[in-house]
């Protein structure tokens, strides 16, 4: 045996066929491409990223699920014996009435009631018309020049047809008057006051022995 270097033992050098021992799992050469010592199979793509993706899809359908929820207010279904927010109160029905009345709106089965006839009204008094051709004597009993024509200018466009104007003598009233002789004259002699403006109408026989007498003690208005 030879010794070489520092005390290192050189042993003798054995060729494969010198090799007494049968070959086993040691004697095969090592693959170059094999890994060596400890060693960890790469991570896929997959497997990196899909714990990102699980978080993008679950939080928002887990939002939504909240927020739908909470919207909600808590609006669920009640159960049969708790009570409800409808009214419970029973709704009353009106009676049928007897004779086929209707109840609640309906209509009625039998004819319908005639409503009760109006009282009837009084008959109005229809006034008179005046008598136009109703003799008229004008007066004038204000020293006035022309008044009594005047007078009867103005008679005649509101449709008499037999004025006659003339001065007046005697006594003369206190104011402007008209005189009548019956009954039947007062329309005519209500328009004679009107056309003219006299504010006193009398019924006077002694005045006014045939239709109707004007005397004026005063301008016409």
């Amino acid at each position: 045996m030879a010794v070489s270097g520092a005390g290192e033992a050189s042993l003798p050098a054995v060729s494969k066929a010198d090799y007494p021992y049968p070959e086993d799992e040691f004697d095969a050469p090592p693959d170059p491409t094999a890994p060596r010592g400890v060693h960890r199979a790469p991570r896929s793509a997959w497997s990196r990223w899909w714990p990102f993706l699980a978080v993008l899809v679950l939080a928002p359908a887990l939002a939504y699920g909240i927020v739908a929820f909470a919207t909600r207010g808590g609006d669920l279904p009640l159960s049969s014996g708790g009570g409800s927010d409808a009214d419970d109160t029973p709704t009353a029905t009106a009676p049928a009435t007897p004779g086929g009345e209707a109840t609640d709106g309906e209509e009625p089965d039998g004819e319908a009631t005639e409503p009760a006839s109006e009282e009837p009204t009084q008959e109005e008094t229809v006034a008179p018309e005046p008598d136009l051709t109703t003799s008229v004597t004008v007066y004038n009993a204000a020293g006035i020049q022309g008044l009594a024509a005047k007078g009867a200018e103005r008679l005649g466009a509101a449709g008499f047809s037999q004025v006659t104007p003339t001065n007046f003598t005697g006594t003369k009233p206190a104011e402007s008057t008209v005189y009548y002789a019956t009954d039947e004259d007062q329309p005519a002699a209500e328009l004679v006051a009107s056309t003219l403006g006299v504010p006193v109408i009398q019924l006077d026989p002694a005045q006014a022995p045939t239709g109707i007498v004007v005397v004026l003690v005063s301008a016409l208005p």
